[in-house]
């Protein structure tokens, strides 16, 4: 009885990993279509040469790879039964997300202020994608910070016993995609204009 219970949890929990790849594999396909149409747009005659990225773009990339570096800390803590240390890194990776995403919005204002905008007849299809891509990106973080609470509670409540890791697997496996998202959608927006 004990075996098949066993056996019944570890095929969940390979379920549960396999749907996060197929959803991080889907993700990462959208992206690609949206970058690739940001490449054919970039042979309009009104698309902007001169766009310059937000320096609080430029924070928010360094911010997102601390918080990474506090996520595998706080993954390794949490399965060394540290259970502290773990707590402290996880509250860091979860306040470095949110602080991701204020300097999104502040490279939101920035870009305003040099008189971009989304929509209307002061918006170019440049501003436009940037904007369209940065906020289809935030929304993963916002998933990703909710899932980060979640580990959060869950390691607070000692829910994390040796074999009994997933939820901390699965979290961090998706915070270190959106990351590495962001790192090429920065790179991506900074070398191809």
């Amino acid at each position: 009885m004990e075996q098949n219970l066993e056996n019944d949890k570890s095929r969940v929990d390979r379920a549960k990993k396999m749907m996060l790849w197929f959803g991080m594999i889907s993700l990462t396909m959208s992206f690609a279509g949206l970058t690739s149409a940001y490449v054919v747009s970039s042979e309009r005659e009104d698309w902007l040469t001169d766009f310059q990225i937000p320096q609080a773009f430029f924070i928010s990339l360094a911010v997102i790879i601390l918080s990474s570096v506090t996520f595998y800390f706080a993954k390794k803590s949490v399965l060394a039964q540290e259970h502290k240390k773990g707590l402290g890194l996880l509250i860091a990776t979860f306040s470095l997300g949110v602080v991701f995403v204020i300097f999104q919005f502040l490279g939101f204002s920035e870009i305003v202020a040099n008189g971009y905008f989304f929509t209307g007849s002061e918006s170019t299809i440049t501003t436009s994608f940037i904007y369209l891509v940065v906020l289809l990106h935030l929304t993963h973080i916002i998933a990703a910070l909710i899932s980060v609470l979640v580990v959060i509670y869950n390691h607070y409540k000692q829910k994390y016993t040796p074999g009994n890791t997933v939820g901390i697997e699965i979290a961090a496996t998706f915070w270190h995609f959106v990351d590495v998202l962001w790192i090429y959608l920065f790179l991506f927006f900074y070398f191809v204009r």
